[in-house]
């Protein structure tokens, strides 16, 4: 300890134990206790090792504690987290599931959507070319109706004109020639019958004339008659307008046939 100052000792605590085992293991070596010394350093060191084995012991155990608390932490972090996995898997799972489900269903409705539509437009074409159809076959049906009347009007007037014609004039012709014929053979008969004969005949025609003009005045409901001077009136003059409608059947005749009645009957 004389070899250091106080302030070496203080400030040098190492070498000052140094100092005192060199110093003090010479001097308990040359007392001869040295083996006790090392025996007891000997025991002490087996302590120490001893001492040490156990907190090896002891803190390698804490440590395998440790380490299985940390692998279990570790386990159930795991399991937490595959478990969370798992689950936002599964909810993932489900929710592109629905996703999927309404995504098929928009389509579907999509495409159902697109086959009413094309199947509506394809019905309107068809109905459209339909209309078509009939418009093409109505205007074809008038076409063919105007031509018929064409030929029609073309055979009438090539054909059934010229033919009405002909039939007509001949016809006509063929009337005329009767009724000339006809007035010829009345001509002829009349040349035949004396004066005697047409008198005969205008006597039994006259009553049948009288009839037939009393008749017709017999029909008619009312008769206004009006008369000047010192005329007839009522059924006198209605009887001498019948007696002159008769009188004016010689000239009738006379004119239609040129026999003359009155002077037939005055030389009778």
């Amino acid at each position: 300890m004389g070899t250091m100052t106080v302030e070496d000792i203080y400030k040098n605590r190492a070498l000052f134990n140094s100092r005192v085992f060199e110093v003090a293991s010479k001097d308990l070596y040359a007392l001869g206790i040295h083996g006790y010394l090392k025996a007891l350093g000997m025991a002490q060191t087996a302590q120490v090792k001893r001492d040490a084995r156990i907190g090896e012991a002891e803190a390698k155990k804490d440590s395998e504690i440790q380490k299985s608390l940390a692998a279990e932490t570790l386990l159930a972090a795991q399991y937490i987290n595959k478990t969370l996995v798992a689950k936002a898997k599964r909810d993932f799972e489900l929710q592109k599931a629905a996703y999927d489900q309404e995504v098929k269903s928009r389509e579907a409705e999509a495409n159902l959507a697109y086959e009413l539509q094309s199947c509506k437009t394809k019905q309107k074409i068809q109905e459209e070319k339909m209309e078509i159809k009939i418009v093409e076959k109505k205007a074809k049906i008038l076409v063919e109706q105007q031509e018929i009347l064409r030929q029609e009007k073309h055979l009438d007037v090539t054909e059934k004109q010229p033919a009405e014609a002909a039939k007509y004039k001949l016809g006509f012709f063929a009337k005329a020639d009767a009724e000339a014929a006809k007035m010829i053979f009345k001509a002829e008969a009349w040349k035949e019958f004396g004066d005697a004969a047409i008198l005969s005949m205008y006597l039994n025609t006259l009553p049948k004339m009288l009839n037939g003009v009393s008749t017709s005045l017999s029909n008619t409901k009312s008769i206004k008659m009006v008369s000047s001077g010192d005329s007839p009136v009522g059924a006198q003059k209605l009887t001498q307008e019948v007696i002159n409608i008769t009188c004016c059947v010689p000239d009738m005749v006379k004119n239609m046939t040129g026999v003359d009645i009155l002077k037939t009957l005055s030389v009778a």
